[in-house]
């Protein structure tokens, strides 16, 4: 069973987690990638992803509270169903190897889609304009977007900076992106829990840890809601991109 920890130090990594995975999620993602870090330094392997599982359910909820009315319905029927199969497949991964080796590979797999999306906007004559997909790259996308994003948030809750580049591409709005996102991990990560508990990676436990920290994601979901409202498309971008950054390097590191 998931213990609670004992000293100070790893509560404060723990609450400063679950307030990134707030801030993520209401306000600029991809800090929420901070978190997995975060949670694996003080808890064993499997016990930190079904517990950082359970404090992005409650990210999740309030995002949707705050954006729901800017959900793409379309979009996410498109994802979903890849989506599923890229969770049963990490969920066997994830049973028969160590998800440590393969957090790297998802690592690199982000910063070369980071590469493509920054080499995609400078190029174009109007860099204000959202970059578009490349017909090669454009049929099929949504296919292989919801089967990585399953993969790789079943095994390493990472999943956030490949929605991030895929929505950036389809020329989202900062409301629209928000929106399609909560409901997509809300979604998906309801559809982990019974495999995560399964797989023994949730239990009593880390439900009594998922509500000692619901009090720093309310307080990160709030800040990164004040933020969103204050900064400009263009700056939202901007930063979600560099924190997507940040998160695949701690995944390689």
């Amino acid at each position: 069973m998931t213990a609670l920890p004992h000293d100070a130090l790893a509560w404060t990594a723990l609450a400063v987690g679950a307030l990134l995975v707030g801030f993520a999620k209401a306000g600029i993602s991809g800090s929420s990638s901070i978190a997995i870090v975060l949670f694996a330094a003080v808890m064993p392997a499997k016990e930190s992803t079904g517990a950082l599982l359970t404090v992005l359910i409650l990210g999740d909820m309030f995002a949707i509270r705050y954006y729901s009315r800017h959900v793409e319905w379309r979009m996410l029927a498109r994802l979903a169903p890849w989506a599923v199969v890229g969770v049963v497949g990490g969920a066997f991964i994830l049973n028969y190897a160590d998800d440590a080796a393969v957090r790297p590979l998802i690592g690199w797999i982000l910063l070369a889609l980071l590469v493509l999306q920054l080499v995609m906007r400078f190029a174009r004559k109007d860099k204000d304009a959202a970059p578009e997909l490349p017909p090669l790259l454009r049929h099929g996308a949504a296919g292989l977007t919801g089967t990585a994003a399953g993969a790789a948030t079943m095994l390493a809750n990472a999943a956030g900076p490949v929605m991030v580049l895929y929505l950036f591409l389809a020329g989202f709005s900062k409301l629209q992106f928000l929106g399609t996102m909560a409901w997509f991990f809300l979604a998906i990560n309801l559809f982990k829990v019974p495999i995560s508990v399964g797989l023994g990676l949730i239990d009593w436990g880390t439900l009594v840890l998922t509500a000692c920290l619901l009090p720093a994601v309310a307080v990160g979901a709030l800040a990164g809601r004040a933020v969103v409202k204050r900064v400009e498309q263009r700056q939202f971008e901007i930063a979600t991109l560099a924190m997507t950054a940040v998160g695949a390097a701690l995944l390689i590191l």
